[in-house]
């Protein structure tokens, strides 16, 4: 049945025919509710009779709404209207990449831009059990944001017993046609289809990264990498022929390229990548110029890998300074002997700076003899910490509590710093700091030999500068808004001390990495994409890349890489905070990194005289635990052994029988139960902004998008009445305030914001009063005020706090106070709010006094 124009489908009116296939007829349409053009993709009637198809079509919408993603085709709506089925999808304008190879093939770096996007949104479609099963140039759309995946129609969705399509060869099709596409039992188009999938047999993700294969063969050489004359000899060429390199037919594919085709296009599915993020880290490599040689694997690698770098390495566990010593690559040509030797940490301290998101933070002073870091005393506030590497001794610095991020001076006699608030130096032999300008949680600065500091804040900005005696700070850099920049961290300047690298993050993920700046233009460009901020010396740039610290040879004048890079280290984690990697390198060639323990927190219970009382499963790495409405379930976010990123995970409350609740590839944490514990709301940065989703506490379905803007959030309450879910953000300020997400759709609002930070948000049992952390008074205190309209406020704690939290009855307050004490404040609010005195329950080992889930 063809739909003429005029048509109406519900709110959706016919505009035009744009296509047919096997499985549907796709119409451009109005929605005439919203006045948008969409796409409308109807069931043909002479298949509509067919219950098999009809539930292939309805399977179709179901794998559809599960995947949000920027290359993937949007579903918009279903319906169903005097028995004609319908789709509404997103309009896509451009053109299908069938139609553009008929042109002849693409140029390369067309190739790698478009192959990392569809290897980027075939992973997203993998991790939620979605196989695609017919994925084809004719089911890829270039549009002017990139590539869009269409048509997942012939989509599976993976059960552990799936079962077995049965079709056979003998079952084909025998249908014509310029592709040899049949509708039939087995389900696909030849030219694409794995050797699996022509035997009948289970297709499963590895089967998409065969057609993969075959359309990055396409996409660089303009020939099909498999054809015949018939289906038998397609057939035949696809279970026993290989395509020629498609080096030999366009001769800017690099060798690298035809390893990576090769691999996707082997017979046996456990002998090629086995997912989709596999390809892209190669085709990310690729880009990045590492085209001389095969592509760094993601295996493991020789540990004799670092005897190739000229530096010592010191590696910081939660309780260990481990080193590696080499000797002077410029000054022999032989392999340089190694050394390699193990530090405390100072006595009853831990490399564990403020937060617990957080890594540990260091610095090499530029002779590479003397290490500073942040450690953080038990049952005190983390202080700056100085070690001469030739001496068994650190020195803390005093007047340096809450330090985040150190820098040392081109001279190496002074070190900057950050409070939560601000910018600070002070001399590394010691003194009062000095306070240079305001800086809100601090992410990363630079000591210029002209005299500048570079900086950057954990609020949503670009960086700045200020001289290094103090003063009011100016931009550095500039977003850029076609590259969708919304983070600049992390300067490293280089030894002209005028031009730096820096780390830089987009929404789109192509865009993020290392870019250098100057102090005479604000402008940047970018180095190489990379998770994580870079540093240089001794003619390398060092970066963290899939947990892998690793060296690539640098051209410092050209700012240019020179070649593939070199593996240091495994094991070094990236994004606690966003863009941070646990390293620091000198001018003299020494290096110091660190990896963490696997093992290094235990849930465990307390009573009020802070007496241990139990413990919930073994230690682990584990982050923000929230305890359910009932009181016998945990979730939290837990970062297993050799994992780069947390995830959610939920548990009983007192045998730590975990299950896994969130499986992106980005970090989720942040966990927080609705008030009825059936769901969990958690922050995760799989868009690029670290966003809201929510999912059943159970495991079942998929996340959903709870609250989406342009700034980081995390989430800290949700009221017993579930009606609004509290979270704090980067305002306009660039500080943190406190925002409220009405459950029903509402639209979001600002409830505490102002130039000074507001964090924490805790709304009281009875859902009218709110308790927070604020800085307003130039350190962090408790405050309480009326909800969900602000009106009136009181102060509750007299020394400092954070992290408040309501007694079940709502009539007490616990904070963590100074010295890491938990404090306690009666309450009692019939007609007004009235708080007792606070008074100490104990000590406890907490992160720091600093609001949490910062990042």
């Amino acid at each position: 049945m063809t739909l003429a124009a005029g048509t109406r489908l519900g709110p959706y009116e016919i505009v035009s025919e744009v296509g047919s296939g096997g499985m549907g007829e796709v119409y451009r349409a109005r929605d005439t509710r919203l006045g948008r053009t969409v796409a409308v993709k109807v069931l043909p009637s002479h298949l509509s009779a067919s219950p098999e198809v009809r539930q292939r079509f309805e399977r179709e919408a179901k794998t559809i709404s599960q995947l949000s993603h920027p290359h993937i085709c949007a579903l918009y709506d279903v319906g169903n209207q005097d028995g004609v089925e319908f789709l509404v999808m997103e309009y896509l304008e451009g053109e299908a990449l069938s139609n553009r190879l008929v042109k002849g093939p693409l140029a390369f770096d067309q190739v790698l831009r478009y192959g990392l996007e569809i290897a980027d949104a075939l992973d997203r479609a993998h991790r939620q059990g979605v196989v695609h099963r017919d994925l084809k140039p004719a089911n890829i759309m270039l549009t002017k944001s990139g590539v869009k995946l269409l048509d997942f129609g012939l989509a599976k969705m993976v059960a552990p017993a799936a079962a077995r399509s049965g079709a056979s060869l003998t079952t084909l099709p025998t249908q014509t046609g310029r592709d040899l596409t049949a509708e039939g039992t087995i389900l696909g188009t030849f030219q694409y289809m794995a050797p699996e999938q022509l035997e009948g047999r289970d297709a499963d993700a590895r089967s998409d990264i065969f057609a993969f294969g075959a359309v990055l063969y396409e996409m660089a050489t303009g020939k099909k990498a498999f054809s015949g004359r018939s289906q038998a000899s397609l057939i035949s060429s696809i279970m026993t022929s290989e395509p020629a390199p498609a080096s030999t037919v366009v001769p800017t594919a690099p060798p690298a390229f035809d390893r990576v085709v090769r691999t996707c296009l082997a017979k046996d599915p456990d002998d090629r990548w086995q997912t989709a993020h596999d390809i892209g880290v190669q085709l990310r490599w690729i880009q990045d110029g590492a085209t001389s040689a095969a592509p760094v694997s993601v295996g493991p690698r020789r540990r004799t890998a670092a005897l190739f770098l000229p530096w010592l390495l010191a590696a910081l566990a939660a309780a260990l300074l481990a080193g590696v010593l080499l000797r002077d690559w410029r000054r022999s040509s032989l392999r340089a002997a190694v050394t390699r030797f193990l530090v405390l940490a100072p006595e009853k301290t831990m490399f564990t700076p403020p937060g617990e998101l957080s890594s540990a933070q260091m610095a090499l002073s530029p002779d590479g003899r003397t290490l500073a870091f942040v450690a953080n005393p038990g049952g005190a506030r983390p202080l700056l910490w100085i070690r001469p590497l030739d001496s068994l001794t650190a020195v803390p610095l005093p007047g340096t509590e809450d330090a985040l991020h150190p820098f040392w001076s081109p001279d190496g006699r002074s070190l900057g710093f950050f409070t939560p608030t601000s910018l600070k130096r002070v001399e590394a032999s010691g003194g009062t700091p000095q306070r240079l300008c305001d800086a809100v949680a601090g992410r990363g600065g630079s000591w210029s030999s002209q005299g500048v500091i570079v900086f950057s804040q954990s609020s949503p900005t670009p960086l700045f500068r200020v001289q290094d005696t103090g003063g009011e700070s100016q931009p550095a850099t500039e977003f850029d808004v076609a590259r969708a920049e919304d983070r600049h961290r992390f300067p490293f300047f280089l030894p002209d001390g005028k031009r730096f690298l820096f780390w830089a993050r987009s929404t789109k993920r192509e865009n993020t990495g290392i870019y250098v700046a100057s102090l005479d233009s604000r402008k940047a460009r970018l180095v190489v994409n990379s998770e994580s901020m870079g540093q240089y010396a001794g003619g390398y740039l060092l970066t963290v890349q899939q947990g892998m610290l690793v060296a690539y040879p640098f051209d410092e004048v050209s700012v240019q890489l020179r070649g593939n890079p070199v593996r240091v280290a495994e094991g070094v984690l990236t994004g606690n905070p966003p863009g941070y990697a646990p390293f620091s390198v000198s001018g003299s060639n020494v290096l110091a990194y660190s990896t963490p323990s696997a093992k290094s927190r235990q849930l465990a219970w307390f009573d009020r005289s802070g007496r241990r009382v139990g413990t919930v499963g073994e230690a682990g790495d584990y982050s923000t635990p929230r305890l359910s409405p009932d009181g016998k379930r945990i979730a939290v976010a837990l970062r297993e052994e050799s994992k780069t990123n947390t995830d959610i995970w939920v548990s009983d409350s007192t045998r730590g029988a975990w299950s896994r609740l969130t499986f992106d590839p980005a970090a989720e944490r942040a966990p927080l139960w609705s008030p009825d514990g059936s769901r969990i709301v958690f922050t995760s940065g799989t868009a690029g902004v670290l966003d809201l989703y929510e999912k059943p506490a159970s495991g079942s379905g998929e996340p959903r998008l709870a609250v989406r803007s342009a700034s980081d959030k995390f989430p800290t309450d949700w009221t017993r009445d579930g009606r609004y879910l509290v979270y704090h953000t980067f305002g306009a300020s660039s500080t943190w305030d406190i925002w409220v997400a009405p459950t029903d759709g509402g639209k979001p609002f600002a409830l505490l914001a102002s130039k000074f930070t507001e964090a924490q948000g805790q709304v009281s049992p009875d859902g009218r009063w709110i308790a927070y952390a604020s800085d307003e008074s130039g350190r962090f205190e408790i405050y309480v005020t009326q909800f969900p309209q602000k009106r009136g406020r009181w102060q509750i704690s007299t020394a400092g706090g954070s992290q408040p939290w309501w007694r079940g009855d709502g009539k007490e307050l616990v904070y963590l106070g100074p010295e890491q004490t938990l404090m306690s404040v009666a309450v009692a609010a019939d007609d007004a709010f009235q708080a007792s005195v606070p008074t100490a329950l104990f000590k406890a080992n907490f992160p720091a006094v600093v609001p949490a889930y910062w990042g």
